[in-house]
């Protein structure tokens, strides 16, 4: 008899769980039939696709410090677009080893010349 009490108490319980949280209510049942007969969907709590109306903003062909700025990413389910995110970094890792190579060769150049531009003479 108490295993039926017990039983009885927890189904009570869960009962008027249900009808707090809105999700035996006639209300809502009639809301929610409704709109799944329009072919409405009711908005998803948690994670959803991405809007594909908003395009990703990735860099230009020659990209400056400021566009790094205004990067933007899809968000696909489990974060960012690893295709986008990968290409934006081999595009900066090219583009950064350019500028280091040109930096080292206007020091090779500047080495080599005097302060007024001219040649240094051959040591001998």
């Amino acid at each position: 008899m108490s295993l039926f009490l017990v039983f009885l108490a927890i189904a009570a319980a869960g009962a008027v769980a249900l009808v707090v949280s809105g999700r035996v209510s006639r209300r809502a049942r009639t809301e929610a039939g409704q709109g799944w007969e329009r072919g409405e969907v009711p908005a998803l709590d948690g994670l959803s696709e991405s809007d594909p109306r908003l395009p990703a903003v990735l860099l230009p062909e020659h990209p400056v410090a400021s566009d790094i700025d205004r990067l933007r990413f899809s968000v696909a389910f489990r974060g960012y677009r690893m295709d986008q995110v990968d290409q934006v970094l081999d595009r900066l890792r090219r583009e950064l080893a350019a500028k280091d190579e040109l930096i080292s060769e206007f020091r090779r150049e500047r080495h080599w010349k005097n302060d007024d531009g001219t040649p240094l003479p051959p040591v001998s």
